[in-house]
């Protein structure tokens, strides 16, 4: 090994000077080698807060074990996890993008103190991927991030059913198309166990873009919570990380441009969440890429959606487990011309030397589309721009619901008060649904309005209905949704002037999202706000809500240039 490999960790325990130190470290179990050889911190998301974080205790546990069998020193350590699907539609929905800085902070906050040379994440629920990366970025040591892993799904009178049919079920029953009983049912048997939301929501989405940058290891993202192959990858993270070390290969190296570009590729291709958007802008800040909204539109027009996966497709995470995960379809992008086969991956090697030896998919499946017959021949994210969206919005838009929406604006100051609106049928056929005071600073917190999609489906009002916000959405939502709409409602953006009956036009083909009236009534309108005041004065939304960028930049908190 190289010299420089307890870089970190000889600050703390070499020299006569450092006893103090030692002794504290030997009461938690280290004893005179574990001085000699690296430390190694291991971030648990664990919690019982979740099944997405369940069983990462164990999954800690084996990454410890294949540490120590590389003759590094492990040290558990723990961060924060929250749930969005418990928390949705509620107040405390506003602390979920919030986790996403407390994940980044702690990390930096723990492995900075205790002088950690190199740093393995685990994470489960889905604001803990970029929560843990930005958090090993701005380390900027020996890291990667292993992933817990997707839930399997629940059964329903024969049919796969996960989390979103629970929320779906709901509007169903305010509908009155099922009874209490048929809910109560499927609010039973949604989740049989540990692992992530099973659909090509914002986890999964957001663990294959990190396979896809290089930051874990080949797999990671495809394997289920409960699995031999989930504890093989966290088991031979140990061997990775000594490589890792010995190289010196840090996340600069592997987070490139390049990587990046790579990233929202296969993001494209899978028909992954907006949320990737937002991610993936706030981890190229933490690393120092250049990566702005227009990128995904300009790598957009080139990619296409080949993954039929739910929310607006059929399959689940488990079935494309199955057929082999996302390694085969990287492969065909690479062989295709469409991914930078050079970038550094935390094996040591390139992308390319990773893929070289994959198998294509069984030649039956239907999951993964070919390139020539793809479900859509661009990308279902579609960046907007108008005087409703100066700085831009982002668009899920899978081709099913249409690709230009004209309505009626109806106008709610609250995700709750939407809610209500929505099952107590207020929102009829042509209407835009405007939710506003919900962004970065407004909310704060930027909630996800998985409730409202899902009630606007469950009254089967899909197609018939468009809804735009200055929030973002659940990886689990599907229809005409248009989020992340900046500047936003709390800084005097446009949606903020929204009237009850004004006109929208939105399309996703030209790229344009508008409220139809002049451009002097326009100003009129926005000179005649007030001042937003935010009804939190100290705590941490505070906190966030005063440091907090746009949803165009990432929604960070530590922008200060």
């Amino acid at each position: 090994m190289k010299k420089n490999n307890t870089k970190f960790s000889k600050e703390i325990v070499k020299g006569f000077e450092r006893a103090p130190s030692r002794a504290m470290l030997r009461g938690v179990g280290f004893k005179d080698n574990d001085f000699e050889i690296p430390q190694v911190g291991i971030a648990s998301t664990w919690s019982e807060v979740t099944p997405c974080n369940s069983h990462i205790n164990k999954l800690a546990e084996l990454v410890s074990s294949g540490i120590e069998r590389n003759n590094l020193k492990p040290v558990i350590f723990n961060t924060i996890t929250i749930s969005d699907g418990i928390s949705m539609g509620t107040e405390g929905m506003k602390y979920s993008l919030v986790s996403r800085e407390v994940i980044a902070d702690s990390i930096e906050t723990v492995a900075g103190c205790e002088g950690f040379d190199g740093i393995i994440a685990i994470g489960g629920c889905d604001k803990n991927m970029p929560g843990c990366l930005i958090g090993l970025a701005r380390l900027n040591r020996p890291s990667l991030f292993i992933y817990g892993g997707t839930i399997m799904p629940g059964v329903y009178k024969n049919k796969k059913i996960d989390i979103v049919s629970v929320f779906e079920a709901v509007g169903k029953y305010a509908k009155k198309e099922i009874s209490e009983e048929e809910l109560k049912n499927i609010e039973e048997k949604a989740i049989p166990g540990p692992g992530s939301c099973g659909g090509m929501y914002t986890a999964n989405t957001m663990a294959s873009a990190v396979e896809a940058l290089g930051m874990s290891l080949p797999g990671s993202s495809s394997q289920a919570a409960i699995s031999k192959d989930k504890n093989l990858d966290c088991i031979n993270s140990g061997k990775a990380m000594k490589n890792l070390l010995e190289k010196n290969i840090r996340p600069k190296d592997i987070m490139t441009r390049k990587a990046f570009i790579n990233a929202i590729t296969v993001t494209i291709t899978l028909g992954g969440s907006t949320n990737a958007v937002l991610h993936l802008l706030a981890m190229a800040n933490a690393i120092g890429v250049k990566l702005e909204l227009d990128d995904f539109t300009k790598i957009g027009k080139k990619v296409p959606v080949l993954g039929d996966l739910r929310p607006s497709g059929k399959y689940m995470m488990s079935e494309l487990v199955k057929i082999g995960g996302i390694q085969p379809l990287m492969k065909m992008l690479l062989d295709a011309g469409m991914l930078y086969g050079d970038c550094l991956t935390v094996t040591g090697k390139t992308l390319k030397e990773n893929l070289n030896k994959v198998k294509k998919y069984p030649v039956k499946q239907k999951i993964i589309k070919p390139l020539n017959d793809p479900i859509k021949k661009d990308s279902h994210l579609v960046v907007l721009y108008g005087n409703l969206a100066p700085d831009g919005a982002v668009a899920k838009i899978s081709g099913k619901e249409g690709l230009r929406f004209e309505g009626k604006a109806i106008v709610f100051n609250s995700e709750e008060i939407a809610m209500k609106a929505i099952l107590k049928g207020r929102v009829k056929k042509g209407h835009v649904v405007v939710i506003r005071y919900e962004g970065p600073k407004g909310g704060p917190g930027m909630r996800e309005m998985l409730g409202p999609t899902s009630a606007i489906m469950g009254k089967g009002l899909g197609k018939d209905v468009a809804l735009i916000t200055d929030g973002r959405f659940s990886g689990g939502s599907h229809g005409f949704v248009i989020g992340h709409v900046s500047p936003e409602a709390a800084n005097q953006g446009p949606i903020a002037i929204i009237k009850n009956g004004d006109q929208i036009i939105i399309d996703a083909k030209e790229q344009i999202i508008d409220l139809k009236i002049s451009k002097k009534e326009i100003k009129a309108r926005i000179k005649r706000l007030t001042q937003f005041k935010s009804k939190y004065k100290k705590g941490i939304l505070a906190k966030y809500a005063s440091s907090v960028s746009s949803a165009s930049k990432g929604a960070v908190t530590d922008l200060f240039e």
